[in-house]
């Protein structure tokens, strides 16, 4: 299986548990289950598995952001990279479910918050907490 089959496959399934969990963001088996054990862990365990077989031959390293480009160039290592960010940014868009569940936030909170989540990560985060902040 190639890397690029891999990341078809994982942004597959990511996208998936996105819509899933914007559809359906106050339901147990999708906030929690689905989104935020399922999936992350599945992209967990892929992570692991292609850095145990990419890193040892990789180049570069974290001491540095020349390392880290060096080390990125590596097809395989990008591809766990990108499933890093697949698995926290999923497991954080599952928690804000949770949150707004739990603190009965309306619904558009999560309309607004979860898909900058998605494609941004940590900017996803603070558009949420600060929604949070407003609508509490």
């Amino acid at each position: 299986m190639t890397p690029e089959t891999l990341f078809t496959l994982a942004n597959t399934l990511a996208l998936a548990g996105w819509v899933a969990l914007l559809l359906f963001p106050h339901r147990r088996g999708v906030n929690w289950t689905l989104c935020g054990l399922t999936l992350p862990v599945l992209f967990a365990l892929a992570y692991g598995a292609v850095l145990a077989f990419a890193m040892p031959g990789a180049e570069g390293g974290f001491s540095s952001l020349a390392g880290v480009a060096a080390l990125f160039a590596s097809p395989w290592v990008l591809l766990a990279g990108w499933l890093h960010y697949l698995a926290f940014d999923l497991f954080l868009g599952a928690w804000m479910a949770r949150r707004a569940t739990a603190e009965g936030l309306p619904r558009w909170t999560l309309f607004l918050a979860l898909p900058p989540t998605f494609l941004l990560g940590p900017l996803g985060l603070l558009v949420f907490l600060g929604l949070r902040r407003v609508v509490r």
